[in-house]
Parts: structure tokens; C-alpha cells; sequence
């Protein structure tokens, strides 16, 4: 795929290792600036290491990793973490929710990152957030009085709190039913398309997958590109 632009995610011959176990093994991708990607393969093949790598989550053995043209390799880890909190937004399939605060407040949560205080703008957009992904009703419930896919639209919208250029995911519907499966997956291509966020999917789901534009499948460390769907 020719990319005319900068791109938002570029990884550069990236290998992770364990000891003796190569994870990864030269690992290019290059990512446009509002597309939607699906990494899909076997359990164990690597899929969540890789994206903890593009989300600077962990560092690769080798290679280096790109966001928007900035070398994230060799970063320290304070630099990393405000990385993470103004430009990359993050959902896994467990939700981490805070049992104790509300739908709302767990909104706000990484607003509140490194002592800051939230302002009047971001509460209205956390509000906002929570209509967008359908629980106008819910501000004040609790994660124990939400569904699973409630508590997972959730924290879609505490990912997207602080406008990240990229929306990571790392199976999201694995622990929905399908139905709130169908309604994340409706709910990710309407961010990807209103918030202009660029989107990475790590899914077993078939039906995700074909949901972006874009699949790779990691097999033996490599990362293999299906190409454009559709």
C-alpha cells in the first residue's frame, strides 16, 4: 500500500524477544492518518505484544516504532506515559474500570493524569462522549450496575476523553455476546469516522475484521498484509 503522507504509525523492522522466544521478528507497517486496521492471527502469535509496542506500552528488542514522524524508541518512561495520555487512546478487552467511581468519572480519569484538574470543556465532552456511545442515562451508574457491553462503551469513551490521534484496541468484543459485539463494532467505525481518530484492532472476531479497512495477520513473528477490504 503506497501511503502519500506522513504516516501516523510507521514501525521500522521491529522484533520483540523473550529470552530464546522471538515474538516478533521484522515487523514494517505503516499506518494513514484516520485509517482502520485489524491484526488478527493465532493465540500466542504476538498480536497484543505488537500493540502494546505501537502503544508504547513496552519497547521492541529492535526496530523502531514512529508516531506522526516522532521516534518513540529509547524514550524514557515519564515521556512515554504523557505520550500515551495526549495521543494515544487505549481499550482492552477487560475494561479496568474503577469499581468505586461512576460512568462519568471513569470518563474523566486519564483527564485527571499527573495531578491535573478537569476544567468545565472536558466534563462537557466527557457528557458528550458518554451520549455518543449511547449512555446518556448512565453518567452516574456505577461499572457494577452496567452490562458488559455498557462498561465497554464505557471505556471506548474514557479512551477517546483527551482527542488521541490513534484509538488502539485489543479484543474488544472478546468478552461481549453478539449482539453488544455487533454494537461496539458499529460503535469503533463511527469514532473512527466523527472523531477522525486513526483505529488498530487486535481480533480473533472475523466479523470485526472485516468491520476496517485494512487487515494484517501476524504469523511466525511476521506481519503479513491481506490488503484493503471491500
Amino acid at each position: 500500500m503506497t501511503q502519500t503522507a506522513q504516516p501516523i504509525v510507521e514501525l521500522r523492522k521491529v522484533s520483540k524477544r523473550f529470552g530464546r522466544l522471538e515474538v516478533l521478528r521484522d515487523v514494517n507497517l505503516l499506518l494513514a492518518a484516520g485509517e482502520s486496521l485489524a491484526i488478527t492471527g493465532p493465540s500466542g502469535s504476538g498480536k497484543s505484544t505488537l500493540l502494546n509496542i505501537i502503544g508504547a506500552l513496552d519497547c521492541p528488542t529492535g526496530g523502531q516504532v514512529l508516531l506522526d514522524g516522532q521516534d518513540l524508541t529509547g524514550l524514557g518512561d515519564s515521556r512515554l506515559a504523557e505520550i500515551r495520555r495526549r495521543r494515544i487512546g487505549l481499550v482492552f478487552q477487560l475494561h479496568h474500570l474503577l469499581p468505586q467511581c461512576t460512568a462519568l468519572e471513569n470518563v474523566l480519569v486519564p483527564a485527571m493524569a499527573f495531578g491535573r484538574r478537569v476544567d468545565a470543556p472536558t466534563r462537557d465532552r466527557a457528557e458528550q462522549l458518554l451520549r455518543q456511545v449511547g449512555l446518556a442515562d448512565r453518567t452516574r451508574h456505577r461499572p457494577g450496575q452496567l452490562s458488559g457491553g455498557e462498561r465497554q462503551r464505557v471505556a471506548l469513551a474514557r479512551a477517546l476523553i483527551n482527542r488521541p490521534e490513534l484509538l488502539l484496541a485489543d479484543e474488544p468484543t472478546g468478552s461481549l455476546d453478539r449482539a453488544d459485539a455487533e454494537a461496539l463494532a458499529d460503535l469503533l467505525m463511527e469514532l473512527n469516522r466523527t472523531e477522525g481518530v486513526s483505529l488498530i484492532v487486535v481480533t480473533h472476531s472475523p466479523d470485526l475484521a472485516r468491520r476496517m479497512g485494512r487487515v494484517c495477520r501476524l504469523r511466525d513473528g511476521l506481519l503479513l498484509d491481506d490488503g484493503t477490504i471491500g
